[in-house]
């Protein structure tokens, strides 16, 4: 098997244009546009501004890279979608740029596999288009992300379904023309047999939006992107459907694997990005008679620092490329998947903590970006599972390898290992 850390030269000229076009183009934007719902809601002024710098990204074949070349996108492999995601996660503002931003292009995915030609033209085409947002909708208030405790249930009534039942944290459902939502469908089977995933349209009678929450404190209570939502006896045609009926898990996973990927890359974006103003600040700071930069316990941040994103980062890679090598998430790939994403908030946590207390009054002030990177990091360790679930999934996996001792005393016990060595080499003391 040959190794390569290096990126073929034509793809680098596109990085090295994504790095100046975020920066110069796009990084600006979150200055300007702050809601919580401005790089999503189709409909915001802040959509305006992104069009034209959107169709300089199709201009370049850099838009939607994740889908397949047949629905207009890159087709992208997961490393090279990892490299640009590294750029884009500068800014909130970047994904949506170029047609990758989450969760629509995890829906678009699912819909590109399992829905209904019909469904495609409706829904599929402007998503991947950029013209309408779209909304995954699995937690539940009384659950969190433990299937086993869902309730919201959908029963088949004729040629419909009829849903039942409370979900919560379901990202951007205000201004989605569709969800997708995990109801259980058979209650007398495990969850994982049981729940399917099915496409709920805008506008049905019986959904209704009870309130929108935010991540972190914002002056206008309800006017986040994550809706508490209570259907009622909510009606949808049996087509609606995706995929079979108690597959809904199986049918997540076309989304759920990317996903974690294209999260963990961002992060890398969000380190690095720290780190840059970690290294600023402290070559530009004195204190004590000499810079910040020449303390060695400054240096020892900076030191853990590098090291920390480098491995972090080469594990990402690692990760991605193992998704492209197999082309389907078997066992090897769910444990990388599972580590990274357990992984990614503890690193934010200790870089951007790093990051701030070098910075000093400024680093906690409005004034620099770090409290808003240091706020959104407990939403990486509940999204898409909780880190805790993530690293129980690791452990099971690592420890299928192994096998117990079949003695009293483990198998590196040495007065037993030295008896067998002395038995083999023994004679060569005399």
């Amino acid at each position: 098997m040959s190794w390569n850390f290096e990126t073929d030269s034509d793809f680098q000229e596109q990085l090295n244009w994504i790095e100046v076009f975020t920066r110069d183009e796009i990084e600006p934007l979150d200055l300007v546009f702050r809601g919580p719902g401005d790089p999503f809601d189709p409909d915001s002024a802040a959509a305006r501004a992104m069009a034209p710098l959107k169709e300089e990204v199709k201009s370049r074949n850099l838009w939607a890279c994740h889908i397949g070349p047949e629905l207009g996108g890159g087709g992208y492999g997961q490393v090279k979608l990892g490299l640009m995601n590294e750029i884009l996660g500068r800014s909130r503002f970047g994904p949506t740029v170029f047609g990758c931003q989450a969760p629509d292009s995890g829906n678009a995915e699912i819909l590109a596999h399992f829905g209904t030609p019909e469904q495609k033209e409706k829904f599929l085409r402007p998503l991947l288009d950029g013209e309408i947002a779209s909304c995954y909708s699995m937690t539940e208030p009384q659950a969190g992300a433990d299937p086993a405790e869902f309730s919201c249930v959908a029963t088949r009534d004729g040629d419909d379904w009829v849903i039942n039942g409370e979900k919560w944290f379901a990202s951007h459902a205000r201004f989605s023309e569709f969800l997708l939502v995990m109801v259980v469908t058979n209650t007398d089977v495990p969850i994982h047999q049981g729940a399917s995933i099915m496409l709920v349209e805008k506008g049905t009678p019986g959904m209704e939006i009870l309130r929108n929450s935010a991540v972190g404190p914002y002056v206008e209570q309800g006017d986040g992107v994550h809706a508490y939502i209570r259907f009622t006896d909510c009606r949808i045609p049996a087509e609606n459907l995706l995929g079979e009926e108690g597959k809904g898990f199986l049918v997540a996973q076309t989304r759920l694997g990317g996903g974690r990927v294209h999260h963990a890359m961002r992060s890398v974006a969000v380190l690095k990005k720290a780190m840059d103003m970690m290294c600023e600040r402290v070559l530009s700071r004195t204190t004590k008679g000499e810079l910040l930069a020449n303390k060695q316990l400054t240096q020892e941040k900076i030191a853990d620092t590098y090291t920390q994103i480098l491995q972090y980062r080469l594990h990402v890679l690692y990760t991605a490329w193992l998704i492209d090598k197999h082309k389907e998430y078997n066992r090897e790939v769910r444990k990388e998947i599972a580590a990274i994403k357990a992984a990614t908030p503890k690193i934010l946590q200790e870089v951007i903590y790093r990051a701030m207390h070098l910075h000093g009054s400024l680093g906690m002030s409005d004034e620099v970006p770090l409290m808003n990177m240091w706020a959104n990091i407990p939403e990486l360790g509940v999204v898409d599972g909780p880190s805790e679930v993530h690293k129980v999934t690791v452990a099971r996996t690592v420890l299928r390898d192994y096998e117990p001792s079949p003695d009293l005393f483990p198998t590196y016990h040495t007065p037993t290992k030295r008896a067998a060595a002395m038995a083999k080499y023994g004679h060569f003391l005399n």
